[in-house]
């Protein structure tokens, strides 16, 4: 039970996922690329600003932070082999029947509805820039929720974006 003194740390909570997208290489502006190819055709005056600014808005919400959190957590954990067995394996083969990546990423995307979505499924299929090169990363690096997180929070954006020029 949440105790009646506790103060939720949205603002600890942002600067770790900030800093864990940072860690992997990932910027504002490699989410809003792809976000501004999800909405460039639908939007024509887009600019990449707007969707690095929208990028930023976004990553406050409090819903996708909770879901980005446990993600980049999850990848953490597996690339140190610090996870139990069986989880341990699949995560760190980014198992393709496993789906809680996935699961977490529509969290993400659904903050803005169906639109949202929709988007995600396409880029996650797609596997465009930052997404693909973290999917097909063999580094030793685990990979398996940012992958989906990046996608999630571009197609969230674009969302977003879709929702204002309505």
């Amino acid at each position: 039970m949440e105790k009646p003194t506790f103060k939720y740390p949205d603002k600890a909570a942002y600067e770790f996922v900030i800093q864990a997208l940072a860690a992997k290489g990932i910027t504002y502006h490699e989410i809003a690329h792809i976000t501004y190819n999800l909405q460039t055709k639908y939007v024509p005056n887009l600019t990449i600003e707007e969707c690095e600014m929208e990028t930023q808005e976004v990553l406050h919400k409090r819903e996708l932070l909770n879901n980005a959190m446990v993600a980049l957590e999850l990848d953490r954990l597996a690339t140190e082999g610090q996870l139990n067995e069986p989880l341990q394996s699949i995560i760190a083969s980014d198992a393709g029947v496993f789906g809680v990546d996935e699961g977490l990423a529509l969290n993400m995307a659904n903050i803005y509805g169906t639109i949202g979505v929709t988007n995600y499924g396409y880029v996650d299929k797609v596997k465009e820039g930052v997404i693909k090169k973290l999917d097909t990363d063999k580094s030793g690096v685990v990979n398996t929720f940012i992958d989906d997180l990046v996608g999630a929070i571009a197609a969230a954006v674009a969302a977003k974006i879709a929702h204002k020029y309505a």
